[in-house]
């Protein structure tokens, strides 16, 4: 089993009488990739500040790599890259000068700056743009050069808050693969309200909705509850919804018109079969029996809206 890296026990943070982080726990070992994923406002940047102290919490613990951060800032800062939503970058140096600058600040010793900037500039693919200005950069390059500094000193823990807002398409892809390999060597927690950037680059994910974790979950664990779990079903003639009462892995029957339904039925079973049996039998006219496959945006505005009416009720 990996070794844990961070965890995060019941942190909670207010502003005032608002509580922006609401108990929240977990953790995070090396080689995971954990898309922290949320709504705007939903608590996400709160969290990665407290994660690598920037803010204090109201209350809880957290312990990076073993040390208690709140006890030893310092030392547990020494083990922390951090990406800010917006990079922290110095534009009126170039590239060069810039993370020779950064890695002086991380501690890393004279002799071995050079080396530490040639390899995060060799993982971030910024050798062709070394001597430029980075004003003069494009928004990718700029956010490679801001993951380039958050990973001079080769600390084992990567935070990314919103690392691809403002991209390009292909700009997105380099960030993701680059994303992809780190997490390889680090554990990595990646902060977005963009869908797909979980899919294609996490390991792990987490939800959070206002200011609490409704979902801790595998990708492949995701990938199980986007598994077929609706069958869309377009008859000639107005079906009798009671016949179906009997399937007990049908949970639910939607009316979308007289004639056009979607039955929800548990992930592990498929009744499709039974479903096109007892329509024909019917005489109902079975136009179409189509299954639908649930979508991450599917999942996360069930879960989001679930718990909206659960705070509110």
């Amino acid at each position: 089993m990996s070794p844990l890296l961070i965890e995060a026990k019941n942190l909670s943070r207010y502003y005032d009488q608002h509580c922006a982080v609401n108990d929240v726990s977990f953790s995070l070992a090396k080689g995971e990739v954990l898309g922290f994923l949320g709504p705007n406002g939903a608590g996400k940047t709160t969290t990665m500040q407290m994660l690598c102290g920037n803010l204090a919490p109201s209350a809880g613990e957290i312990d990076i790599n073993g040390i208690d951060l709140l006890d030893q800032p310092r030392l547990a800062k020494q083990c922390l890259g951090y990406l800010p939503d917006t990079p922290p970058l110095y534009k009126e140096l170039t590239v060069d000068e810039f993370l020779q600058y950064c890695a002086r600040l991380h501690g890393i010793s004279f002799r071995e700056v050079s080396q530490a900037v040639n390899l995060a500039k060799d993982r971030c693919g910024l050798n062709d743009v070394a001597s430029r200005l980075i004003v003069n950069l494009s928004k990718g390059y700029q956010q490679r050069v801001g993951i380039a500094q958050a990973i001079l000193h080769t600390p084992e823990i990567i935070i990314l808050d919103e690392p691809t807002v403002g991209l390009d398409p292909i700009q997105i892809r380099e960030i993701r693969s680059l994303i992809k390999e780190l997490g390889s060597e680090h554990g990595i927690i990646l902060s977005t309200h963009i869908l797909s950037e979980v899919q294609e680059s996490c390991s792990h994910v987490q939800i959070i909705n206002q200011g609490k974790l409704i979902l801790k979950e595998t990708i492949s664990g995701l990938n199980q509850r986007m598994n077929t779990s609706m069958i869309k079903v377009v008859t000639r003639s107005t079906m009798d919804l009671s016949v179906f009462s009997n399937i007990n892995s049908i949970s639910q029957i939607e009316n979308s018109s007289d004639t056009s339904y979607l039955i929800h039925h548990a992930n592990d079973s498929n009744p499709i079969e039974v479903i096109a049996e007892i329509i024909i039998n019917a005489g109902w006219g079975l136009l179409e029996l189509t299954p639908i496959k649930k979508t991450m945006e599917d999942i996360f505005i069930n879960l989001t809206s679930e718990h909206n009416a659960e705070e509110s009720a």
